[in-house]
Formats: C-alpha cells, structure tokens, sequence
C-alpha cells in the first residue's frame, strides 16, 4: 500500500487528500503523477527518519519525472539523506545534480558550504591548515551564492564570511 495511503495524523492525511485533489484536477500525465506519489511518499518516509524507504521512492521519482525543476526537488532530497548518513560526497553530487537543473536553491548552496565547511575543520583537527582553508574557501563560496539568492537568510554564514574576511558586504 503506498504510503499517503496509510499516514497516521490528520496533518498528514489533509495533505495526502489535498495532493490526491491536485492530481486529479491538474493536467498531467500519468508518469508524472506517479513521480508525484513517489515524491511525496518519500518526503513523508524522510520525516519520519526512514531514510532507505525514502531514497527507494526518490530514485524512483527521478526516473519517472522529467521537469527539470521538479527533478532538481527530488535529487535535493536525496542529498539531504546522504548528508545526513555522513555520505558528503554522495550528497554533495546530488546537490551539484539539483543545482543543474535549477539555480535557484540557495539551501543546496547552504549545504553544500555547511560540507566543505565541516571539511575544513577536519582539515584542522588533522593539522593540515592549507588544505582546510582550501575547504573553507569553497564553502565561503557556496555561501556567497546562497546569500545573493536570498539576501538576509543564512545570518550565521554571513557573518562567518565577515569575520573570516572572505567576503566584504556593503
């Protein structure tokens, strides 16, 4: 049974009857209203910290979706499972893949800094300060990106940037 068809509080079965109504009355085909379930019973999984069900829905949206900025969703999804399993490499080719197909999610360029960031301080702990400033310089990067999409998000990465001198604001 798919999963928005057994959530258990009435949150979840509002929002599993008002997505069931979308899909229903918008035109589309009946490969992307299966990638929307699978979408959506995989965000539903990852709430509830079942990750591999999750990534199992989200691989399979992504092979039945082809709107690339609805696909750019799911692979940010997905890198968020791998961050938060410790797989940084994993996540961040999966928010490299998300950012393709849209340029507009300043939370995978948020990530994508918070990685190389915790990079960098591994660098340091391991005593090597030239590779760790190479990491922080990457991150201080995807932060840069992150805060032009959004200017006055990401307060703690602004300031970061500020107090490392890797970025002057006006």
């Amino acid at each position: 049974m798919p999963r928005s068809r057994i959530n258990g509080n009435f949150i979840d079965k509002t929002s599993s009857i008002v997505a069931n109504i979308l899909l229903r009355i918008i035109p589309t085909t009946s490969g992307e209203k299966k990638a929307f379930t699978y979408y959506r019973d995989g965000m539903s999984a990852q709430s509830e910290g079942n990750y591999a069900e999750a990534l199992q829905n989200y691989y399979e949206a992504t092979r039945l979706e082809i709107d690339p900025y609805d696909r750019s969703y799911i692979l940010y999804n997905i890198g968020l499972i791998h961050t938060s399993n410790g797989e940084h490499t994993k996540a961040l080719e999966y928010y490299f893949r998300a950012l393709e197909r849209n340029p507009f999610l300043p939370q995978a360029f948020n990530n994508m800094a918070v990685i190389c960031h915790y990079r960098g301080e591994q660098a340091i702990l391991q005593g090597d300060s030239e590779i760790a400033e190479a990491w922080f310089d990457q991150a201080a990067e995807y932060w840069k990106q992150a805060i032009a999409l959004t200017p006055g998000n990401y307060i703690e990465a602004h300031n970061w940037l500020k107090i490392t001198r890797r970025f002057e604001f006006e």
